[in-house]
């Protein structure tokens, strides 16, 4: 029997295929990148990462980190957390970048240490930390080395931190309050979790631990040793006589129901909450309204 060539437009038709299924497929799969993008910028003003993570007072690019937070441990030197492959995160995967956030754990396996707030970030849901992933890596590479922490010894140690996270860390996503109003879950999972509000307003024992029981309570030895003031709603020394509006009113424009403007450091977070919505900036205010009071010696804001 004579061998059968196969017709030609039998060898093309499946290659006219094939290129139909990649034109229908790379706008869909372009605009789900993009949204993500999107998502994660705004996430991450919600986070504040460029407030840290930018030596602005220097000159520095943008998450590239450099930025020095003086502790009473120590300075600390925020990473470049850019793309750049051989000096930021460019090399991290999907499961090295969620583990930072939810573990503390670099890529190399080594601890981070809790100046970096991933026991908040911890809180972070699985998806709002890829589209914050997908956000940074569509940044500009910056080549720029990270700068070694001044920090004295023992608390230099690194692996003192396994000790640290048995004793005040409790790593797991958020968890909604089942009978809780949607706003008050959104505001909680934003002051917990991603905005971290604790990390600062809350004080810190001998071992640089925030107080669970002093929650938003506020810290007389802040970012950079200044005082960070009571944002729980207590009367006296808190923001019992606010109303939500005030608390959403600060969160865009910085003014206080005293027609004050607050500076420093919640100056710089304003900047990222004024690019929130208006609805999370009310869910904000709900949840603030919704801790319980705590007294405290009054702070300045």
């Amino acid at each position: 029997m004579p061998r059968q060539v196969p017709r030609r437009d039998q060898e093309i038709r499946p290659a006219f295929a094939f290129l139909f299924l990649l034109l229908a497929v790379s706008p869909a799969a372009k605009a789900a990148e993009s949204e993500a993008v999107a998502r994660g910028a705004y996430l991450t003003a919600a986070a504040g990462c460029a407030n840290c993570h930018t030596d602005g007072a220097h000159g520095g690019q943008p998450y590239a980190g450099g930025r020095a937070l003086v502790t009473p441990f120590g300075i600390f030197y925020s990473p470049n957390i850019t793309p750049d492959r051989e000096t930021g995160i460019g090399r991290w995967s999907d499961k090295e970048f969620l583990r930072a956030l939810r573990d503390g754990v670099r890529p190399d396996g080594a601890n981070y240490f809790p100046v970096f707030p991933y026991p908040s970030f911890t809180k972070i849901t699985d998806a709002d930390a890829q589209a914050i992933k997908a956000y940074l890596f569509s940044l500009p590479a910056v080549r720029r080395a990270n700068r070694a922490h001044d920090v004295s010894f023992p608390f230099s140690w690194r692996f003192l931190q396994n000790i640290w996270k048995l004793m005040f860390f409790s790593p797991g996503p958020f968890r909604p309050v089942p009978d809780r109003s949607e706003a008050y879950n959104r505001g909680a999972y934003l002051v917990t979790a991603l905005a971290h509000c604790g990390e600062c307003h809350t004080p810190r024992n001998w071992f640089g631990a925030t107080e669970p029981d002093r929650f938003l309570a506020g810290n007389p030895h802040g970012p950079d040793g200044k005082p960070v003031p009571n944002i729980t709603p207590d009367p006296q020394s808190g923001i019992g006589d606010w109303t939500e509006e005030d608390i959403a009113t600060l969160l865009k424009t910085g003014q206080t129901p005293e027609f004050d403007f607050v500076g420093g450091a919640m100056g710089e977070v304003v900047r990222n909450t004024s690019r929130l919505d208006d609805a999370d900036r009310h869910a904000i205010a709900v949840y603030l309204k919704s801790v319980p009071p705590i007294r405290s010696q009054r702070q300045g804001r």
